[in-house]
C-alpha cells in the first residue's frame, strides 16, 4: 500500500496527497512491485534499495547511496496470544531531493500516531527530526511490550504453582523466545543510534541531539528490561518445571496410596472366598458383616498409616 502525506504549515494538519511531492512522507506498507517502481521513478532512489526492504529478515543498519540514506531498525509486532511478539524490519530512507520514505514489509502500528498527526513537533519537512521521532517511538513500543510481557509473567505464576500441564510451561517458553528476539533487535537498534549520534549520517539540528539522547536512553532501558525479564523468566521456568514434576509426583503418590487402601477389602474377600474350609465363618449368617467390618477396619488402619508416612 502506498500513501503520501505532507504537513500543512498553515492549518497545522497532515494532508493526504494524491501525488508524490517534495517534503512529503511516502508511507509504503507491504508495497507491490508497481508501487516500488513508481516511488523509484519519482524520487530517483534506486529500485534495488527500496526492494531490499521486502525481506522480513533485513538487519538493522545504515546504508548510504549517492542520493539517499537507508536506516533499518527492528520494531516489535504482536502476532498472537500463543506466539506473543516478533520483530519486523522498518526501513527509513531520507533522500537528497527532500523525500522521506518509510517501508514496512509487514503491517505495523508504530507509525499510526504519525498518520494521525498526534506526535508533538512532527513535520514531514523536518526529516532529521522525523527520523529520530520514529526511532523514539520504536524504543517506546519495546518498553510498552515489555511491560505487558512482565504483567503476563506475574499473572501466570499463580497458575503454575498448581499446574501439572506442560502447556503452561510451553507458554512461558514462547514468552522467553520473544525476549530473545527483543534483546537481539534492541542491541542492533542501539548500534544504529550510536552511528546517528556521531552526526555524520544525517545532519542534526537544534533539539535533535537531545531527542536522540533520550531515544538512546530509552533503548538502553529497554535492553536492560529485556535482559532482566529474560533472567527472571528463565529462573521461573526452571523452578516451575520442578514444581510441575513434584505436583505430578504427588498425584501419583496419592493414587498409589488410594490403590493400596482399596485393594485391602479385595484381598480379604478373595482370600476368604476361596473354596476351602474356614470353620464357622463359612456357615455363620453374620460372616459377611464380619468380613466387611474387618476389611473396613484394616483399610482405615492402612489409610492412617499411609497418612503418617505422607503417602496420602
Amino acid at each position: 500500500m502506498l500513501k503520501c502525506y505532507k504537513s500543512n504549515i498553515h492549518t497545522q494538519k497532515l494532508d493526504r496527497l494524491n501525488e508524490i511531492l517534495p517534503d512529503s512522507w511516502i508511507d509504503l506498507s507491504q508495497p507491490t512491485d508497481d508501487e516500488i517502481s513508481r516511488v523509484a521513478d519519482i524520487t530517483h532512489v534506486s529500485r534495488e534499495l527500496l526492494a531490499k526492504m521486502l525481506d522480513d529478515d533485513e538487519l538493522p543498519r545504515i546504508e548510504t547511496e549517492k542520493n539517499a540514506t537507508l536506516i533499518v531498525i527492528d520494531v516489535p509486532a504482536f502476532i498472537s496470544q500463543e506466539d506473543k511478539y516478533v520483530t519486523y524490519p522498518l526501513g527509513i530512507i531520507i533522500t537528497n531531493n527532500n523525500y522521506f520514505i518509510t517501508i514496512a514489509p509487514k503491517g505495523t502500528t508504530l507509525l499510526n500516531d504519525f498518520r494521525k498527526n498526534t506526535v508533538k513537533d512532527f513535520r514531514t519537512a523536518k526529516k532529521s527530526r522525523f527520523l529520530i521521532q520514529v526511532l523514539n517511538a520504536a524504543a517506546a513500543s519495546y518498553i510498552k511490550a515489555l511491560n505487558e510481557i512482565y504483567s503476563e509473567i506475574e499473572a501466570r505464576e499463580d497458575t503454575l504453582q498448581k499446574s501439572t500441564q506442560n502447556e503452561d510451561l510451553i507458554n512461558l517458553l514462547a514468552t522467553e523466545k520473544t525476549l530473545v528476539y527483543f534483546t537481539t533487535s534492541l542491541k542492533e537498534n542501539d548500534g544504529v543510534l550510536d552511528r546517528l549520534s556521531k552526526g555524520n549520517v544525517i545532519p542534526l539540528f537544534e533539539g535533535d541531539a537531545d531527542l536522540l539522547d533520550d531515544t538512546m536512553i530509552e533503548t538502553h532501558q529497554a535492553i536492560d528490561m529485556a535482559e532482566l525479564y529474560r533472567k527472571i523468566l528463565s529462573s521461573i521456568t526452571n523452578t516451575y518445571a520442578t514444581v510441575i514434576s513434584n505436583n505430578l509426583n504427588n498425584v501419583m503418590k496419592f493414587l498409589a496410596g488410594i490403590t493400596i487402601v482399596l485393594s485391602i477389602p479385595t484381598m480379604i474377600s478373595s482370600f476368604l472366598g476361596m473354596n476351602v474350609w474356614f470353620g464357622e465363618i463359612g456357615t455363620n449368617h453374620a460372616s459377611a458383616w464380619v468380613i466387611l467390618g474387618i476389611s473396613v477396619l484394616v483399610s482405615i488402619a492402612a489409610g492412617i498409616w499411609l497418612k503418617k508416612k505422607g503417602m496420602l
